[in-house]
């Protein structure tokens, strides 16, 4: 399975990232909106993991941007996004959502946790 983490904080990168690999995840991370719009043009992915204050482009840009590019190629299976965000207002959980991303996941989280979520998404 493969997921994109775009993350700019490399501590917290590492942290997912070993978590991850640890339930045989295949993880690509990435720093900026730049790179990840390269990287979903580039390989298809099971699930990205969307933090949301970016450098240059925000998550909610990012993922915008994400659903456009599936909508042009006419990507039928649009690939779930998880918010990962230190943002706990209810209002940053409905403008994820409003954005199109398919969940929420507030820091700090657990691996548990954010396993939990993942597999939502992705099945055992």
């Amino acid at each position: 399975m493969d997921i994109l983490l775009v993350e700019d904080n490399l501590l917290n990168q590492k942290v997912v990232v070993f978590n991850l690999k640890k339930y045989s995840y295949n993880v690509i991370a990435v720093t900026n909106g730049t790179d990840a719009l390269e990287k979903i043009k580039q390989q298809t992915f099971d699930l990205v993991l969307m933090d949301i204050m970016l450098p240059e482009m925000n998550g909610y840009e990012i993922t915008e941007a994400i659903r456009k590019y599936e909508e042009a190629n006419g990507i039928e299976n649009p690939v779930p996004i998880i918010a990962i965000t230190a943002n706990t207002l209810d209002n940053d959980r409905e403008k994820c959502f409003k954005v199109g991303m398919n969940e929420y996941l507030s820091k700090p989280f657990t691996a548990a946790q954010l396993i939990e979520k993942i597999r939502i998404f992705i099945p055992e």
